[in-house]
């Protein structure tokens, strides 16, 4: 679990500018590991960012006491091919991740409120002449009248438009992974864009 801190570019060896998301990755606690004999699947419960008692509920400072812990704002479950190789206590820090390495980044896209079908599913609009006039934006017919009389399900209409994305991208490579990386802060680049707002919650894993 990370924070988006935003994106900034670097320069590679040969004078390109290059794109990059700077991403708080961790320390994350794990706070329980699940395992398929006692529940089923197997599973690491990590935990993000510290917090104040008040902000935290009475189980879930049960919860925390119990891994031994301290207090956190968030908690997420990562389920797991096989039998988990961290205990309850260990942290993961942004070391997981090496230069070069293919991840996934999962966050949610900033809201961009109600948004019409030409954005929010790219639409092409109708006819800029001939008495369309009044329609360019429009989605156009949505069904049949009589049969079957009614929308059918799936159809691309107008709504809020607030979309979780699964998005793949690549660590920075070796030679500015030493010079920009700051490890010892739990900051990592990612090459490209990440979905979600600046200090939005992302979730990092490698693919």
């Amino acid at each position: 679990l990370g924070r988006k801190l935003g994106m900034t570019r670097i320069f590679a060896g040969d004078g390109s500018a290059v794109a990059v998301t700077v991403v708080q990755a961790g320390p994350c606690p794990v706070t329980q590991v699940k395992t398929a004999e006692n529940d089923g699947y197997d599973a690491l419960q990590i935990a993000f960012e510290e917090a104040k008692e008040k902000h935290v509920t009475k189980p879930m400072k049960g919860h925390f006491a119990k891994a031994g812990t301290a207090l956190y704002r968030k908690v997420r479950e990562i389920r797991l091919d096989g039998p988990a190789t961290y205990e309850v206590g260990a942290v993961l820090t942004a070391d997981v991740f090496a230069a070069g390495d293919k991840i996934k980044v999962t966050g949610t896209s900033l809201g961009k409120g109600y948004q019409g079908v030409m954005r929010r599913w790219n639409f092409k609009g109708s006819k800029d002449t001939h008495g369309c006039e009044k329609v360019h934006r429009s989605g156009g017919s949505i069904g049949n009248n009589t049969f079957p009389g009614h929308v059918f399900k799936g159809r691309k209409m107008i709504a809020s438009a607030v979309i979780v994305i699964l998005f793949s991208a690549v660590l920075v490579w070796e030679s500015d992974w030493q010079r920009i990386l700051r490890a010892e802060d739990n900051v990592i680049l990612i090459r490209g864009s990440v979905p979600g707002p600046k200090n939005g919650l992302v979730l990092v894993r490698k693919q």
